[in-house]
Formats: C-alpha cells, structure tokens, sequence
C-alpha cells in the first residue's frame, strides 16, 4: 500500500506518521489486495475558536473506485481514530457491494430515480451565497459509469453529491442525496443559439 500523508498549517512530525500509518494499516489490513494507493489530509484551522478544527481526511484508491472519509474534532490523533474507523467501514461496504454485484443484487435505475415535479423554490427560504474566490480547484479522471455505479460511488465517497459522465448520453451528469430521502439525478437539457431550452 502507498501512503502519502500531507499537512496544512501542521508540521507532519515522525511521531504524527508513524501514529497515522499505524491506524491505516489495520483499517485497510482486510483490503489490501484491492487498496493501492492512500493519500492523507491532515489540517489543523488557525482560529481556535473553529470547533473540531483538526481535520483528518483519507482517500483510498481501491480497483479504480475512490473511497473518501473525512473527520475533525478538538485533537488530532481522535480525528486520525475516528477517520480510521470511517475509512474501514466504508471499504466493507464496498467489499459486500463487489460481493453483491457479482451475484447480480443490483439496484434497478428505477429504484434510484424517480421522475418527480419541482418545487416551485429549490432553495426554500434560505438566501444563496457564493464564497468571494474560487479557493480550490479538483481535478479527476471521470470514466463513463450507469447511474447504478455512480450511486455505488456517492455512497463511498462521504459526499451528498456525486458527479459522473452518463455512459448511456456521454454527458454530465451529478447524482445526489435528496434532503426528503432517496436519490435524484440532474441532467443536462440542450440549449438553442438563444439561450433557451430545446423541446
């Protein structure tokens, strides 16, 4: 297993990798023969009055499948514990779906997504807001995947959204935790010269 272990506004101090690599062996002891690469986020916010500012975040790549958790608290090496854990039950559960998937114990298309009106405000009451500055940019392979592999996917991700190329359209599409339960999934809609929408 390749491990790699940043820091942001932390020093990654001998004692701090030895304590992570540790933790991550025993989580992914299980999965190592479907786990190559580990890559670790440790981040400490600068204004102590944040709570949980020490941050843990773990990405596993397994067989091409991303697997992420992320956990903070007041200490370090609790977040370091409680991602580990995270981290661990997470590649369960894709191990059991590997397992399911091969007996054909899928999840039909239309389980996932069901065709339902919008409300008239997506938003409710709340008053949208947009951070000042873009102040991360992510950049990832996006293989073309069903709506079946892409809700296997935010569900490993510890995301509510998941963004994925259609294989059936070769489009865009993002998946996504629906606030009132189940899943939904936004697909582009062409537009004409005039900026409005094709029928």
């Amino acid at each position: 297993m390749k491990l790699l272990i940043q820091g942001n506004n932390i020093a990654v101090t001998e004692p701090i990798h030895d304590y992570v690599e540790q933790k991550l062996e025993k989580a992914v002891k299980h999965f190592n023969g479907i786990t190559t690469k580990v890559d670790v986020h440790l981040s400490v916010e600068k204004n102590a009055r944040i709570p949980d500012r020490h941050k843990a975040e773990v990405t596993v790549y397994a067989n091409g499948t991303v697997i992420r958790a992320q956990e903070g608290s007041e200490n370090l090496y609790a977040s370091i514990d409680l991602v580990s854990v995270k981290i661990a039950r997470q590649l369960r559960k894709y191990k059991e779906r590997l397992v399911d998937h091969r007996t054909n114990a899928t999840v039909k298309t239309s389980e996932v997504v069901q065709e339902k009106p919008l409300d008239d405000s997506l938003i409710g009451d709340r008053t949208p807001e947009l951070p000042a500055e873009v102040v991360r940019m992510k950049y990832f392979a996006m293989p073309p995947m069903t709506i079946e592999e892409a809700l296997t996917q935010l569900q490993l991700v510890d995301h509510d959204f998941y963004m994925f190329c259609n294989k059936d359209t070769n489009e865009i599409n993002v998946i996504y935790q629906r606030n009132h339960g189940g899943f939904g999934v936004i697909q582009p809609r062409p537009v004409n010269l005039n900026g409005k929408e094709s029928n």
